[in-house]
């Protein structure tokens, strides 16, 4: 990995950990008695700022990344914006679901357990489809190399905010 990207990789990292605060809450360890007692409230207002601060860094890291020629990047922004505005619907799902897990915590019942579980798991695959609906897309733009180093970059960000999200989340009470 080159220094460059290792180095907006740690500042996003870096940022992400900032989060903690906007959600009000440590990563919580796997202690049931420590889970009961902590709240899972993630403010909408608080989730929404999180996440337009982390569109505006990855567009940022992607932008540092991409090598691209001055025609490529009047073709590429477009298509990344379209890219970016699908992928927020489906960030918006994914809010969702965080939100009803919030909400039902922990007094969580064994349905919505099993719904907020399978409503995921939609979400990963909906991510993955998308993202091979627009590998064509991008490679009419820019090169089939240019493209994987895109979704390599868009894949790590991803799991980034994925891990530091989770880290937020306390694990599902069991009872």
């Amino acid at each position: 990995m080159s220094r460059r990207v290792l180095a907006y990789l740690l500042f996003a990292a870096t940022s992400l950990c900032c989060a903690d605060s906007l959600l009000g809450q440590g990563a919580q360890p796997a202690v049931s008695d420590q889970a009961q007692n902590t709240q899972a409230t993630v403010s909408d207002q608080e989730l929404q700022l999180m996440r337009q601060d982390l569109r505006g860094q990855k567009k940022q890291i992607v932008a540092a990344n991409m090598t691209l020629t001055p025609a490529e990047a009047e073709k590429f922004w477009p298509v990344y914006d379209q890219y970016t505005v699908e992928t927020t619907k489906l960030g918006d799902e994914r809010a969702a679901i965080i939100k009803q897990y919030a909400d039902n915590y922990p007094n969580l019942t064994d349905a919505v357990a099993n719904g907020l579980v399978k409503r995921m798991i939609s979400s990963d695959e909906n991510t993955a489809q998308l993202r091979l609906r627009y590998v064509p897309i991008f490679e009419r733009v820019i090169s089939p190399t240019k493209t994987a180093l895109f979704f390599q970059i868009d894949r790590r960000v991803a799991m980034m905010i994925d891990l530091q999200l989770a880290s937020q989340i306390p694990l599902v009470p069991v009872k």
